[in-house]
């Protein structure tokens, strides 16, 4: 275990995934650590999240950081020095052109990496990471078409490599606490749910404050669709056993007029401006509605390029009640005080809160999101350490990303109904639920 787990182990270790599906469970409490094992991580893309992420990772007993790359010499330099400045050697830097990154993922003392890029390299990336027998975590979205979605899938069937998808709000406080209330039944049989990432980032991630383009404005300007549903389905996947017992069955979305970015610019830079005059494809809001095969329901919203104070508005409504995120209350029929009657969310949140964060609690307080970053890192080394299956696996990582291209396709036929592959061939009729099991 002091050595790398090289791709011949993991062919052998998951020989089950050739059947369809890989590591076993990654449920809290299994297999102990030692604590003293390194796990030796390699990042791909040290830029503003990449860098955050390895503080993280720095701060994370017995990671060890041995190489990095980014195109931008200066962000591998400053990711080298951040690393020394840690206390550990200085890292081997890849730089220079966009294929660089190969050259890490072929070093045979990394058990690890992580990927933090632009989104279309993320999927291509994290598949030949797989390939190279390392286990994978790669940022929002893990993929943008439904082709790169089935790559991820393939190719973790074909090594039994895990590959987890970074979605942060899987991991808060808030809706682990949900999670546990769901499982224990108190809210019946779950039916609905609503989910939404509200977020203006018109002047910061799209364009920067002088309006100059940020390399994720080519995606509005090029598409209509969601194009960032991984905030909004995270705690919704597990809350409603998806896909382990359940299975997105097909989406509708409709997209408003695209009317923010010209106000935007306008505001900005004048109304003569040509980027005020633009035509811009990308409407101001995406709603998805999926139906599962089980008849429940999803209604998705997408909404980043009008002015508004950041919103998730999770809700999830069972036969016995349910939790609105807006409000923090809860109703829960036959035990809330007053019949139909919101109480507050907060004594159950500290009632039921999650096995992870009594044992991350102290690590997380000052982590970036609430936590949410330390607590999925310090989960994703565990099970590399442990070499168990990770807290998010890929079939989950795609589902969360698949709403891209299904909202597009959708859109462009007029909102009609878009069949979801069924990326586990059949397996989440029977599957069990593993995303933050307690033992």
């Amino acid at each position: 275990m002091n050595s790398p787990m090289d791709r011949r182990e993991f062919l052998k270790a998951g020989a089950v995934a050739g059947a369809g599906l890989a590591v076993a469970g990654s449920g809290f409490g299994q297999t102990a650590s030692a604590e003293d094992r390194p796990v030796r991580v390699g990042l791909i893309g040290p830029g503003r999240r990449g860098s955050g992420l390895l503080g993280l990772l720095l701060s994370l007993k017995g990671v060890q950081v041995p190489a990095v790359c980014d195109v931008d010499p200066a962000q591998a330099k400053a990711a080298q020095d951040m690393v020394e400045r840690a206390g550990q050697p200085r890292p081997e830097g890849y730089t220079g052109d966009e294929l660089a990154y190969r050259k890490l993922l072929a070093r045979e003392d990394l058990d690890a990496v992580v990927i933090a890029t632009p989104w279309e390299w993320h999927a291509p990336m994290a598949v030949e990471s797989m390939k190279a027998g390392k286990y994978t975590a790669v940022e929002v979205p893990c993929a943008i078409t439904m082709e790169q979605c089935w790559e991820l899938v393939n190719t973790h069937e074909a090594t039994g490599v895990p590959c987890m998808m970074l979605e942060n709000w899987s991991f808060r406080q808030d809706n682990l606490a949900v999670l546990n209330m769901i499982r224990q039944g108190l809210f019946g049989e779950i039916v609905h749910c609503h989910c939404a990432h509200s977020h203006n980032c018109i002047d910061h991630w799209y364009w920067d404050q002088q309006g100059n383009p940020r390399w994720p404005a080519k995606y509005l300007e090029t598409y209509n669709r969601d194009q960032y549903p991984m905030h909004s389905l995270g705690p919704v996947l597990s809350w409603m056993d998806i896909p382990c017992g359940d299975m997105f069955d097909y989406a509708t979305a409709t997209a408003t007029a695209s009317r923010g970015i010209n106000a935007h610019f306008a505001r900005l830079l004048g109304p003569d401006h040509p980027r005020a005059k633009k035509e811009y494809p990308q409407g101001d809001i995406v709603t998805t509605v999926v139906r599962t095969h089980k008849g429940r329901t999803i209604v998705i919203n997408n909404d980043m390029q009008l002015p508004r104070p950041y919103d998730n508005r999770w809700l999830i409504q069972g036969t016995l009640g349910l939790y609105d995120e807006v409000r923090e209350s809860v109703y829960i029929h036959g035990k809330s005080p007053k019949v139909n009657t919101w109480e507050p969310f907060k004594p159950y949140q500290e009632k039921y809160d999650h096995a992870w964060y009594r044992q991350f609690r102290k690590e997380a307080a000052s982590a970036s999101h609430a936590g949410t970053d330390y607590l999925e890192l310090a989960l994703f080394v565990q099970a590399v350490r442990n070499r168990t299956q990770t807290p998010i696996d890929v079939y989950e990582s795609v589902l969360m990303s698949v709403i891209i291209p299904l909202s597009e396709q959708s859109i462009a036929r007029g909102s009609a109904p878009v069949k979801c592959p069924d990326f586990t061939r059949g397996k989440w009729k029977t599957r069990k639920p593993t995303f933050a099991v307690e033992a």
